[in-house]
This record gives structure tokens, C-alpha cells and sequence, in this order.
């Protein structure tokens, strides 16, 4: 998948990833990889500076575990980003729906 694709869904994408519960870093990585069937094979440069990012902005929170001798930074999801994620699956879905029908010609569906 190319990288522009990305640009803006970055961020949903990773909390998502922490909503299932959470993850260090290259356990994120894994998992957005596996969920998205191999599609999505981010590189650490890219996903390092978006944990960072979201956790500056309060979405996301970390504490620093030793597992096997070894100190690793765990995260997950603060309140505000699972509030920001349910926002941003509701932009997702109106932004797939409105370029499935233009992609595949099919008219827009009707709104109540």
C-alpha cells in the first residue's frame, strides 16, 4: 500500500489498534499489519513519532514495563481518544462510502 494512502487515518488506525487493549510499540506495529492482512507493513519511523504525537495530544497514555529484562513502553487508549475515535470511524465511514460510489458508479445513498 502506498504511503500517501495513509496521510490522515494514521492516527485512527493506531488507536484503533489500542482499543483492543495495550501494546508497545512494535506490538502495535504487528497488529496493524495482521489486522489489515499484511497491507499495512508500517516501518517504526512512522509509527514511533504517531504514538508519540497522539500521547502529547492526551489521546493516548504510556508507562514504561520491564518484560524479560528488557524496559519497553506500554500504551493505551486515554478517555478523550476513545471519544476521538468513535469520531473518526464516523468520518471513515462517510468518507468510504461517498468514494465507493464514485468509484463504482453507484448513486450515494439517500439520507433521512
Amino acid at each position: 500500500m502506498r504511503p500517501e494512502l495513509l496521510k490522515g487515518h494514521l492516527d485512527a488506525l493506531l488507536l484503533a489498534v489500542l482499543e483492543q487493549g495495550p501494546r508497545h510499540g512494535y506490538a502495535v506495529i504487528e497488529a496493524l499489519r495482521a489486522d489489515s492482512g499484511g497491507a499495512l507493513d508500517l516501518p517504526t519511523g512512522t509509527v514511533y513519532p504517531a504514538l508519540h504525537r497522539l500521547e502529547r495530544a492526551g489521546l493516548i497514555a504510556s508507562n514504561w514495563e520491564t518484560v524479560g529484562g528488557r524496559r519497553r513502553r506500554g500504551y493505551h487508549l486515554t478517555p478523550t481518544g476513545e471519544g476521538v475515535l468513535v469520531e473518526q470511524r464516523a468520518v471513515w465511514d462517510q468518507f468510504a462510502t461517498a468514494v465507493t460510489a464514485v468509484l463504482a458508479r453507484r448513486p450515494w445513498p439517500a439520507t433521512a
